[in-house]
C-alpha cells in the first residue's frame, strides 16, 4: 500500500532521530543489532527531559531499574526471540494502574503515592519476558475514573498539540508521551474509552481489545470483562506489534485468550482498500456531535471510499445500550472501587466517589436486566456485523477542552448530564465486549487531532486491524511525533 502525506500542517519535531522511528523499525533494527537497547534507552530518557515539563506524561521514571533489566535480554531472548511479539529491547510505558516490581503505583491515589508492589501484573511480565523494558509509568486520573487525566499526586497531564488543552482519559499519560515521542509504545487499559479517547484527542492509535486478548481486568475481579488491558502506538502497523507482544493465555488470569496462529503483524500486512463499512456520525442520534468533528470524520470517510472502501450509512438498533452500560460500569465500581480500604476511599475526588456509591446502591433487578440486556445488544452488532468489516462511529464529540475543565458542561448545545455523559461513544464497544479502535482522522480548525472509532466484529482484531490499516493509509495522517505546542505558562 501506498504512503498518503496528509495536507494538514504538523508542529515540528526536535527530538532524537531514534525516538522518531516506528516501533517496528526500531524493533528490527535491535533484533539485526544494528542498534543496542541502550541506544534506545538513552534517547527515550533525553526525549522525556525535554518534554516532560511541557505535558507531564510519564510521571514516574525507573531508569536503573530499566538498565538492570539489559541484563536478562539473552536468556529472555532464547525462550521468546521467535515469537511475533518479541521487543528485542524496546523502550515501552506502563500506566500507573498496572503494578510494575520495585515501581512505585500510585494509582493517581494520595494514599498510595509511596505504594511500591513487590511483584508485577502478569500482563507486565509477559512484556518484559517478550523484550519490552519498562522505562516508567504513564499519569491517570484517581484509579483511571475519568476522561481529563489529572490527580492530586502527579497533578495535570497536557495534550502534545496544544498544552492548553487536556490530553484525554484514563491513558491521557501514554498517549501524550507517545504524540510527543517520549516512547514507542506504551500500555493503555479501558472502560469507557479510556485508551480511546486519549488516542482521539492526542492523534495516536489505541486498541481496546477483546476482553482477554490481553489478560484479564483487575486482580480481585479477574473474571470482569469491563476494564481492560490494550495496546497503544502511533500508527496501526506498530499497534499489531504491540498487541503480538500482549496475547497469550495466562492461568492466572481466566478469561485470557491463547496467542492466534498467525500474527496480528501478518494480518495487518494483508490490508487493502476494499473494507466495507457501516458509518454512523452520531451513531443513529445516541449522543450529541459537534458540527466540525461531524464534518472531519464525514471527510475521512469519504477518502475511505475514493481509496476503494464501500462506506455506507448504517447503524444497527440498539435497545437499552444507556442503561445496560451504565449498569456494568456500576457493578465494576461496586466490585473495585467500594471493596477498597477506607483510608484509600477518604481521598477519592468527588466523581469516584460518586460513581462507587453509585454502585453500592445498584438494585439486583437492574443487575439482571443489564446482564441480559448486553446478551441483546451482543447479538444486534454480531448480525449487523455480518454484513460489514467495521461499523465507523466518533470517539468523542467535540475537541479536547482545557486542561482545568474536568468534563464538558455541553456538548453541541446540548448539556452533559454527568460525568460519564459526554464518553457515551464509548459505552458499544464495552457493553458487548467487541474490540474497537481509536485512530486519527483529520484536525480541527483549531489544529486538534480528531480521531474516528472503529468497532470490529466478535474476537475480530484481524479484520479490525485490517480496515484501520485502510483508513489510516486513505486519511495520510502524520505518524512522527511532535515537539509540544506550548501556549502556556507551566505551574
Amino acid at each position: 500500500m501506498n504512503e498518503n502525506k496528509s495536507t494538514e500542517p504538523a508542529p515540528g519535531y526536535s527530538g532524537p532521530a531514534l525516538c522518531a522511528l516506528p516501533a517496528r523499525e526500531a524493533v528490527a533494527l535491535l533484533k539485526a543489532r544494528e542498534i543496542s537497547p541502550v541506544e534506545l534507552l538513552d534517547a527515550a530518557f533525553s526525549r522525556i527531559a525535554e518534554t516532560g515539563p511541557a505535558i507531564n506524561a510519564m510521571v514516574t521514571l525507573c531508569e536503573d531499574r530499566a538498565r538492570e533489566a539489559l541484563k536478562n535480554l539473552a536468556t529472555d531472548e532464547a525462550v521468546h526471540g521467535k515469537e511475533a511479539g518479541w521487543l528485542g529491547g524496546l523502550p515501552i510505558g506502563i500506566k500507573d494502574l498496572n503494578l510494575v516490581k520495585g515501581v512505585p503505583c500510585t494509582f493517581g491515589n494520595v494514599a498510595l503515592k509511596d505504594f511500591v508492589p513487590g511483584e508485577s501484573d502478569p500482563l507486565v511480565e509477559k512484556l518484559e519476558a517478550r523484550g519490552g523494558v519498562v522505562v516508567g509509568k504513564t499519569n491517570t486520573p484517581e484509579f483511571g475514573a475519568g476522561g481529563n487525566t489529572f490527580n492530586d499526586v502527579f497533578g495535570y497531564t497536557r495534550n502534545p498539540w496544544d498544552t492548553r488543552k487536556n490530553a484525554g482519559g484514563s491513558s491521557g499519560g501514554a498517549a501524550a508521551s507517545l504524540a510527543a515521542g517520549e516512547t514507542w509504545l506504551s500500555h493503555g487499559s479501558d472502560l469507557a474509552g479510556s485508551l480511546r479517547t486519549p488516542a482521539a484527542y492526542c492523534g495516536v492509535v489505541g486498541l481496546r481489545p477483546t476482553p482477554g486478548r490481553c489478560g484479564g481486568g483487575p486482580a480481585a475481579t479477574a473474571f470482569s470483562t469491563e476494564g481492560v488491558s490494550g495496546p497503544m502506538a502511533r500508527d496501526v502497523r506498530d499497534l499489531a506489534l504491540f498487541l503480538d507482544a500482549m496475547t497469550g493465555y495466562d492461568p492466572r488470569t481466566p478469561i485470557s485468550l491463547p496467542a492466534p496462529e498467525i500474527s496480528f503483524q501478518e494480518e495487518v500486512a494483508k490490508a487493502d482498500g476494499r473494507v466495507r463499512i457501516a458509518f454512523s456520525e452520531d451513531q443513529g442520534g445516541f449522543a450529541p456531535v459537534e458540527k466540525e468533528i461531524r464534518r472531519v470524520l464525514r471527510g475521512a470517510m469519504e477518502k475511505a471510499a475514493r481509496a476503494g472502501a464501500t462506506v455506507e450509512d448504517a447503524c444497527p438498533e440498539l435497545p437499552g445500550l444507556y442503561e445496560t452500560y451504565v449498569a456494568l460500569r456500576g457493578i465494576h465500581y461496586g466490585s473495585v472501587n467500594a471493596y477498597l480500604p477506607d483510608t484509600v476511599q477518604k481521598h477519592f475526588k468527588r466523581t469516584l466517589r460518586e460513581n462507587t456509591d453509585f454502585g453500592r446502591q445498584l438494585k439486583t433487578g437492574r443487575i439482571y436486566d443489564a446482564l441480559r440486556q448486553r446478551t441483546v445488544l451482543y447479538h444486534a452488532m454480531r448480525t449487523f456485523l455480518q454484513g460489514y468489516d467495521v461499523l465507523a462511529i466518533p470517539v468523542a464529540g467535540l475537541e479536547p477542552g482545557l486542561v482545568e475543565e474536568e468534563f464538558p458542561l455541553a456538548v453541541d448545545g446540548q448539556p452533559v448530564t454527568d460525568y460519564v455523559d459526554w464518553l457515551r461513544f464509548s459505552f458499544l464497544a464495552t457493553t458487548t465486549a467487541l474490540p474497537a479502535i481509536a485512530m486519527p482522522a483529520g484536525f480541527t480548525a483549531s489544529g486538534m487531532p480528531v480521531g474516528i472509532q472503529l468497532i470490529g466484529p466478535p474476537r475480530g482484531e484481524a479484520v479490525l486491524l485490517r480496515a484501520a490499516r485502510a483508513v489510516e493509509e486513505a486519511v495520510g495522517f502524520p505518524k512522527t511525533p511532535i515537539d509540544p505546542v506550548t501556549r502556556h505558562t507551566a505551574s
